[in-house]
């Protein structure tokens, strides 16, 4: 991360990714050598980027222009393990896999310094300026931390005492005391000149990164106050911590999040706007406030994992919520792409629903329990945004499928993998307050719906029944009141995915893994119409333009548009990889979002209006050009008419204007090949591209013997007035000239057939005489 936190640094697969923090925007997509990136650094003035991979290059990039303008080939014998830049950006240290700590030049590209000693993979770098001399401090697998002096290139300190790899060196603002981390679960104070251990303070986790703040943070929030240097440690605890160096005990550690089982892999300190930066091992970053008593200010989502299930959010529907194969709810803003880690479940979430509103949210999860959400985007605090006002405990395994009340926040639906729905009655859960002890809802009743998993939950417009579907091939639908079966839908070969229902009509939506939908009558339960087109399972269906059509989402990677009255998809939808989990359709139907197995989010727009638009002022130009084309022969503006009708494509036309100029030939016009001079003179002129779509034409001509009279009159137009280099370097001449030859042969042997019997009636009529 840059020091001032406009913009960050990541991997994505071999490349590296330049994001501004602000906007959230893409600025390089910095292009790798086909191998992983091993590790990376951003000069302090922000200029470079360097980055290390395995194939053992180490690159230097421009972070203006995304370019590399330095590669360093073979920079040591095993992959670089830890890099780090000095404060002047002027070198940078690595270390690698081969034991050995090497110091470079970033300006020249050059080793500056080859140090040998260590006996094991290098894990932590340290550059330190001290007295007007420059060290370096380096631990390594061998559980040792050794100092250099860089301007004797010699080892000044040798500090033995870890019993693991070391993971973190730091020094104080004094310069005198280093502290390292290891994965022993202690971290250490050194007299780092005198190779003295001055404490060994215990942590009691595995340490991945310790580091000090700054003396100038503000710690006047805190209860407990320090009187020297504070550092920070993070590791397999997933939580961070900050502890005084002088008494070596704890000043204050981070509130856990919810459930969360997440480590810490890195920190990164930023003094300029005293946060610390958390990296997780389930990929987010997390920004952590120093003055603020270390509590969560932002957080950058790294990675989705598969999308199993997406709703709008808010009562204008500007966020999505979504599950990602995760035991966090993440919810994004639509227009700035910024998220939220929403942490409450204790495994992974596998299923959505909202109210009508859009302010209280429902998550059903592989823990057995669901959860119900109080959502309100107006507050600054992520905490008050997304309040747990109730949870349902009662399945005995995990819950699939939710659905929310349409009309009201009075009660939810939900089904699971013990095959079993329950009705959960939610009048006594206060929505505008949270509690410390999450109130549990009541189940009213419970029924054995399925002999099979539940794979979905909808609850209709007016509140009074639900319908479910499972892997056993059935819909059910069910009276909310009572939970009495009121019916089954029979007829798909497969399991049901998704039960929708409509807002206009009383009829059911289904999809199948038997790759088809079906709408079914709420009357009589018949199947009214069956919807083929998908070629693998569709796993989500809505309804659309007021009952009017569906849209539809499966494995096969395409969401589909139908238009229910005639059984027609009207739109296919291509943009994921994988198969499609989940979509939402928001309330004014302009836009569909879409989630998948390739851990993408796409956003779909409904552009039938502008493409009407488009269409529209298209046919009324259209129609203008014609009209001018009509004025413009009448005129015998013959030049501004074969242009006007080239740009309309309209062979035909400009067919017929050529003959009517051969027909209309005047009787002194001796010179002209295609009846008029003026017309020549066009051909004579006419640039490549008009062309080389004239000759296209030509060939079409020439294929009819009707019109090939006035085809070889054209050709041979421009035959006579551009010379045969031109005519080659159209991209497409041989192609028409292998095309032309065959017929051109053909109306040749026709006219000497022709001249031969001209000469029989010659014949004959002489011998009359």
């Amino acid at each position: 991360m840059s020091a001032d936190q406009q913009w960050m640094v990541s991997t994505l697969n071999e490349n590296i990714i330049v994001t501004e923090m602000a906007t959230g925007q893409q600025i390089h997509d910095l292009e790798g050598d086909t191998e992983i990136v091993t590790t990376l650094a951003i000069q302090p003035n922000g200029q470079h980027i360097i980055s290390a991979s395995r194939s053992l290059t180490l690159r230097v990039w421009d972070r203006d222009t995304g370019k590399c303008v330095r590669s360093m080939n073979k920079a040591h014998e095993a992959p670089i393990i830890v890099m780090a830049i000095d404060p002047t950006s002027t070198l940078v240290a690595t270390g690698g896999a081969d034991g050995t700590v090497k110091i470079w030049d970033i300006e020249k590209g050059f080793c500056t310094h080859h140090l040998r000693g260590h006996a094991g993979v290098i894990s932590a770098v340290k550059f330190h300026q001290y007295k007007n001399k420059w060290y370096l401090a380096s631990g390594a697998d061998d559980c040792v931390v050794r100092v250099w002096d860089l301007q004797s290139r010699k080892t000044v300190s040798v500090l033995k005492s870890h019993t693991s790899v070391i993971r973190g060196l730091d020094f104080s603002a004094d310069g005198k005391v280093l502290i390292s981390g290891s994965r022993d679960r202690v971290v250490n104070v050194w007299d780092w000149q005198q190779q003295k251990l001055k404490a060994t303070i215990p942590v009691f986790e595995t340490l991945e990164v310790v580091g000090f703040v700054n003396q100038k943070a503000d710690f006047s929030a805190y209860d407990k106050q320090s009187t020297s240097d504070v550092f920070f440690t993070g590791g397999d605890k997933g939580t961070l911590r900050l502890w005084d160096l002088g008494t070596g005990k704890l000043i204050k550690e981070q509130a856990q999040e919810l459930n969360s089982k997440h480590s810490i892999s890195d920190v990164i300190y930023s003094p300029h706007s005293q946060q610390l930066v958390v990296i997780t091992n389930d990929q987010n970053i997390l920004f952590y406030s120093v003055a603020d008593e270390l509590k969560r200010v932002k957080q950058v989502v790294g990675y989705n994992d598969e999308v199993v299930s997406v709703v709008y959010l808010g009562q204008d529907e500007t966020h999505l919520a979504a599950a990602t194969n995760s035991e966090q709810l993440r919810v994004y803003d639509i227009e700035t792409q910024n998220c939220d880690l929403v942490y409450g479940h204790k495994d992974m979430i596998l299923c959505l629903d909202r109210n009508k509103q859009g302010d209280v949210l429902v998550t059903g999860s592989k823990d057995k329990t669901a959860r119900v959400w109080k959502v309100d985007f107006s507050k600054a605090d992520a905490e008050q945004r997304y309040m747990c006002v109730g949870q349902c405990v009662g399945h005995t395994e995990s819950v699939s499928a939710v659905g929310f009340a349409r009309k009201s926040n009075q009660f939810m639906i939900t089904g699971g993998s013990d095959r079993t729905i329950k009705y959960w009655n939610l009048r006594d859960l206060n929505f505008d307050r949270a509690t410390n002890d999450i109130p549990h809802a009541k189940a009213l009743y419970t029924h054995q719906a399925h002999d099979k998993d539940i794979n979905t939950i909808n609850v209709a417009p007016n509140d009074r029944v639900f319908a479910t579907g499972s892997q056993d091939k059935l819909a059910k639908v069910w009276s909310v009141d009572t939970g009495e079966l009121l019916g089954t839908c029979k007829g798909h070969k497969r399991g049901v995915w998704c039960v929708r229902f409509s807002n206009a009509e009383q009829v059911l939506a289904t999809s199948s893994g038997d790759k088809t939908i079906k709408i079914w009558s709420l009357k009589d339960f018949s199947c009214l119409k069956t919807f083929e087109g998908h070629s693998n399972s569709v796993l989500s269906v809505d309804f659309m333009t007021a009952g009017l059509q569906l849209v539809s989402a499966g494995s096969d990677g395409l969401l589909k548009v139908w238009t229910i009255k005639t059984n027609e998809c009207v739109g296919t939808l291509d943009n994921h990889t994988e198969k499609v989990w989940s979509m939402a359709v928001r309330k004014d139907e302009k836009f569909i979002a879409s989630g998948g197995a390739d851990s993408v989010i796409n956003f779909w727009e409904d552009v039938t209006l502008q493409e009407q638009e488009d269409e529209l002022r298209e046919k009324e130009a259209f129609i203008l050009k014609e009209q001018e084309l009509q004025t413009y022969m009448k005129k015998k503006d013959y030049l501004n008419a074969i242009l006007l009708a080239m740009s309309l494509n309209q062979p035909f036309r400009l067919l017929g204007l050529f003959r009517e100029v051969m027909e209309t030939r005047p009787d002194d016009d001796v010179t002209s090949i295609s009846g008029s001079p003026a017309v020549d003179t066009i051909l004579a002129e006419m640039p490549s591209e008009h062309l080389e779509k004239l000759l296209t034409y030509i060939r079409d001509w020439n294929t009819n013997a009707k019109h090939a009279n006035v085809a070889q009159t054209i050709l041979h137009a421009i035959l006579s007035s551009h010379p045969p280099d031109q005519l080659v370097e159209l991209a497409s001449a041989k192609e028409i000239v292998d095309s032309l030859l065959p017929y051109t042969d053909r109306h040749y042997q026709r006219l000497d057939n022709l001249i031969t019997q001209s000469y029989i009636i010659d014949y004959t009529l002489n011998s009359q005489l």
